[in-house]
């Protein structure tokens, strides 16, 4: 481009010394404001401040360097509270999220005011917490307070809407029984198992029995149990806690939701109870991926053991120790920082060639918690992977190695601070914390907890975990499945191997 290069060259009548013979760039500019600059000095800048409404309601938030905010409504409502109603509210709350409400006619006119203020909405729901989220301008933020306010307490939930609704979880449920990625199925299954019929064991997903009974009056009901003040937090990122609080008051304080007063009497308080467990799934995974590179037909294990809520103080080592044992596909690529050094790579996919998958998961709530490791491998060879899982599951109670500890420490500070890079990560972040604890941990009073564990830490929580019942979740074919029972004691053995099977015929 030619005219750039013209702008290049110094042009005439304008020499570089010609203009401003004795202004020097090292020194300030005559006549212009002295400049300030980002200093980094103290925690104040990256404190979260929290303030607790009359109504019972707390404002959270954090600032954070930008011109763009996320703002949302986290509630204390999920799928282990619908111990007293049919299955699947969550689900069908998460899909209706941002519909019609008392102030806009449609989704599309929600829409299409955050379109103005350049910002996107979002519902999602979880076993224990549902979360409405806006990110848009800072300049918009009544606006953006003002519709979270109306999408939460006063939705239409339309009878067109509520039949919309039932396609797309008809749907989301199809998808889930087809998907080459079996993960979201285990993962409900794992839960099963492990907490039998109670709290964070009822289904997330909505039962295809529930499908048609879920309507507007039993939507309410729950509602007005579930959805009052003192179980809310309004979280916001990027913008000043005394605006936040101001727009609070004015659109959270005083309102009366669409299904009238809260009857917060009617909350289900049961503790999560585990129970242990097996659920099987017999199901032909022979043509779950067909095409030009089918990917060969796998049976899926979930093996899982009690380990603690988030509240502990072992959250912490188990945190680590799931960082320890790692893992993921047999076909990752990558150095040390993808996890190539982790037990499950080092003992489990690179010594069993067969493996196609070792991942370990912690899940963690509120009063319970599930350490469990993820295999698959052809079907022929399912009692061996099974040993293979039980045996890492025994040598997590040995002493762990100073690198290997010191490894995962690492890799755990460097996966939370990286996290915390992303504004919608920051703001769940201190959601949650506040909405569970009513405080926020900051990333580096968590990193000096991660930096004070030790190996016998390691070693303590893993021999109280190894004490719980098994929760074992299997999918696909399952004639060499081992039985629970057979899993149970490869488990409280000194080595972790499954009894032996002596058959007459083979």
């Amino acid at each position: 481009n030619l005219s750039s290069v013209a702008w290049l060259q110094p042009q005439r009548g304008y020499s570089s010394g010609s203009r401003y013979p004795n202004i020097s760039l090292s020194a300030p500019l005559p006549g212009i404001p002295k400049p300030v600059f980002a200093s980094v000095d103290g925690q104040e800048q990256c404190e979260t401040k929290i303030t607790t409404l009359e109504n019972g309601l707390k404002v959270a938030s954090q600032n954070k360097f930008g011109q763009f905010c996320t703002v949302g409504i986290l509630v204390n409502s999920g799928s282990r509270h619908e111990t007293k109603y049919p299955s699947g509210i969550a689900h069908f709350l998460e899909k209706l999220a941002f519909s019609s409400t008392a102030q806009y006619g449609s989704k599309d006119e929600i829409l299409l005011t955050l379109e103005k203020h350049g910002g996107i909405c979002d519902c999602q729901t979880s076993r224990d917490t549902t979360m409405y989220a806006v990110s848009a301008e800072v300049k918009g933020l009544d606006t953006i307070v003002s519709l979270l306010s109306d999408a939460v307490l006063q939705p239409r939930l339309l009878d067109e809407e509520i039949e919309m609704t039932r396609m797309a979880v008809r749907f989301e449920l199809e998808d889930l029984n087809m998907r080459p990625d079996p993960e979201p199925l285990l993962t409900e299954m794992i839960h099963a198992a492990a907490y039998r019929g109670n709290t964070v064991g009822l289904p997330r997903f909505c039962p295809v029995d529930n499908v048609e009974k879920i309507d507007k009056k039993l939507l309410h009901t729950y509602l007005r149990s579930y959805y009052c003040p003192e179980r809310m937090v309004l979280a916001g990122v990027g913008i000043e806690h005394e605006q936040l609080v101001a727009c609070a008051r004015k659109y959270l304080l005083d309102v009366k939701p669409v299904w009238g007063a809260s009857t917060p009497t009617n909350v289900d308080l049961s503790v999560a109870q585990y129970t242990g467990g097996i659920v099987r799934m017999d199901k032909d995974m022979s043509d779950v991926s067909l095409g030009p590179t089918p990917i060969p037909e796998l049976t899926h294990i979930m093996i899982g053991l009690e380990s603690c809520s988030f509240l502990e103080e072992d959250f912490i080592p188990f945190a680590v120790l799931n960082m320890m044992m790692g893992g993921g596909g047999s076909f990752s690529a990558g150095g040390p920082g993808k996890g190539m050094f982790t037990r499950l790579y080092l003992n489990v996919l690179n010594r069993h060639h067969w493996m196609y998958n070792a991942t370990s998961y912690h899940h963690s709530y509120e009063d319970s918690g599930l350490l469990c490791i993820h295999a698959s491998a052809d079907p022929r060879q399912v009692r061996e992977m099974v040993e293979i899982i039980t045996r890492e599951f025994i040598q997590m109670a040995g002493t762990a190695g100073e690198m290997e500890l010191a490894r995962a420490k690492t890799q755990l500070k460097s996966m939370l601070m990286m996290n915390l890079e992303s504004r919608p990560v920051i703001f769940e972040d201190v959601g949650r914390q506040v909405l569970a604890t009513g405080k926020r941990k900051l990333p580096h009073e968590l990193c000096d907890l991660i930096s004070n564990i030790t190996a016998s830490d390691i070693k303590r929580v893993t021999t109280k975990m190894l004490r719980s019942k098994p929760a074992v979740a299997a999918l696909g074919d399952l004639t060499e499945m081992p039985s629970y029972e057979h899993i149970q004691a490869a488990l409280s053995s000194k080595d972790g191997r499954l009894p032996r099977m002596y058959r007459l015929f083979r």
